[in-house]
């Protein structure tokens, strides 16, 4: 089984929101080539372990007609080197993470942007919309990025 680990700061917000919009893009076979069973989870870099996730972005997924619940986990350096993929909200986080992985080269490579044009903002404090903004963005973006990370490419034989 492929892991997918989507990281943020409090796995409140952005994580979460990217974890349940890639599991329903999977359920409902909108990653064309994905063959498999692949476990999609997020976690937080500075969060707190059970703490809900924020209203605004189950709301934001309901609007999508995705149903979601859970609460925060702490990111640790062993479940980021277990992941086969590790989607980072921003460069800071991609930094913290390269830092819980010290010299394991290996794992860095497999930590990323989630979205390789930038940072993807939180939307804490800027009110509703914001969330439902972020939620369209992620339904484009995630699953490219998916098929990017779990498609298996071959290459034509000359």
């Amino acid at each position: 089984m492929r892991t997918i680990l989507f990281l943020c700061t409090g796995n409140t917000c952005r994580s979460p929101m990217a974890e349940a919009i890639a599991r329903h893009a999977l359920d409902h076979g909108e990653v064309p080539g994905v063959e498999g069973n692949v476990l999609v989870v997020s976690a937080g870099l500075a969060a707190g372990d059970g703490v809900p996730y924020s209203e605004e972005t189950l709301g934001a997924l309901e609007q999508l007609g995705i149903a979601f619940d859970g609460t925060s986990k702490r990111a640790s350096a062993e479940m980021i080197r277990k992941a086969d993929r590790v989607f980072c909200m921003t460069e800071g986080h991609l930094r913290q993470a390269h830092r819980l992985l010290g010299d394991d080269e290996r794992s860095k490579g497999h930590v990323e942007l989630l979205d390789p044009e930038g940072d993807v903002e939180d939307p804490i404090g800027h009110g509703e919309a914001a969330y439902h903004r972020l939620a369209k963005r992620f339904r484009k973006l995630i699953p490219r990025r998916l098929a990017d990370a779990l498609v298996q490419r071959t290459t034509p034989k000359a």
